[in-house]
């Protein structure tokens, strides 16, 4: 009933927008925008999806104006992403979502919330930030087959962090037990991935699936802990020396977490796509692909409207299944 109602108030106002854009289509969206744009991070300033938002804001102000960050965490990215769907639908209020928000949310919860793919309008995704399978480096191996070999072994004794339940990092840990076939290995989820990382520099887990970032690609060069392998299709143009998890030898283990915008579905199209080319603006900027490496991200460079939205679908599609075997519920 819920669906049914936004759909039916999403029509009428469809409706109404399509008629006046026939009739004053210039009026409408030429002058598009002008008032200052809210951009909605669903996350606490200084992590990884709010460092790629105030990326692209700074880089957009200079061709829309006045964009506006607005950090609304809370909910594993849900207060945030509903703070968007409660505004209205004239495109001046977007969302800087993530895989957290646009695909875990949806499938984990037992009453999902929102449905990403109809709910919400995909407009551009602007980078991933791979998780990695990481040890720390009292843990007698040397690289991922070797782990898979010593968890086998000694699997009771073992455990794995990540930046808690429910998040993709979890997720990271649970697809990685399922294609080992190792069932019984402990998670320890934590209070974001920062705390996680630190505990397993000091040795307290042994073994983390965290998002690869500069923290740890540091510690990595310091010989405190080790990555030993990317869960990507390719390697991190950070990091080149460390091979994908495929190239380790474990087929299938990619997980990473998209960051892109938002808007609700019902935004006008013309302005979807006035914010998608302002985006592969962004994107195309090599400050911008350089600061974004440097953060541990890989840059999309060929993203937009259509893609986005496919990419989103096929993210559900390939995450549904791990939940469900993982017994997944919030």
């Amino acid at each position: 009933m819920l669906h049914a109602s936004i759909g039916r108030r999403r029509f009428l106002k469809a409706s109404g927008a399509a008629a006046a854009a026939a009739i004053f289509p210039t009026r409408a969206f030429a002058a598009y925008p002008e008032r200052p744009i809210r951009l909605v991070v669903p996350f606490s300033p200084g992590g990884a999806t709010d460092v790629a938002a105030r990326l692209w804001a700074e880089r957009a102000k200079d061709i829309l104006g006045t964009v506006i960050v607005d950090n609304r965490g809370g909910g594993g990215g849900l207060i945030g992403a509903n703070e968007v769907l409660r505004s209205p639908a004239d495109g001046y209020t977007i969302l800087f979502g993530n895989t957290s928000t646009q695909v875990l949310i949806p499938i984990i919860s037992e009453k999902a919330p929102y449905d990403s793919l109809k709910d919400f309008q995909a407009i551009y995704l602007m980078c991933n930030s791979p998780t990695s399978i990481v040890v720390n480096s009292s843990v007698p191996v040397k690289n991922l087959q070797e782990l898979i070999a010593y968890l086998k072994k000694n699997h009771a004794k073992m455990s794995y962090g990540s930046a808690g339940a429910g998040t993709l990092t979890n997720l990271a840990g649970e697809l990685f037990k399922q294609l080992i076939g190792l069932k019984d290995l402990t998670h320890i989820p934590y209070k974001g991935a920062a705390p996680g990382v630190t505990d397993l520099a000091a040795g307290h887990i042994p073994m983390m699936t965290p998002n690869v970032g500069r923290p740890l690609l540091a510690l990595h060069q310091e010989g405190r802990v080790r990555i030993l392998a990317i869960n990507a299709d390719k390697r991190l143009a950070a990091a080149p020396d460390i091979p994908t998890s495929a190239e380790a030898g474990l087929k299938g283990m990619i997980a990473a977490n998209f960051n892109g915008l938002f808007a609700r579905a019902d935004v006008p199209k013309e302005i979807i796509a006035r914010l998608g080319e302002v985006s592969q603006q962004v994107g195309a900027d090599p400050a911008v692909q350089k600061a974004l490496i440097k953060s541990g991200f890989e840059p999309i460079t060929d993203s937009g409207p259509d893609m986005a939205q496919k990419a989103i679908a096929e993210e559900i599609e390939r995450w549904t299944p791990v939940v469900k075997a993982a017994n997944f519920s919030k």
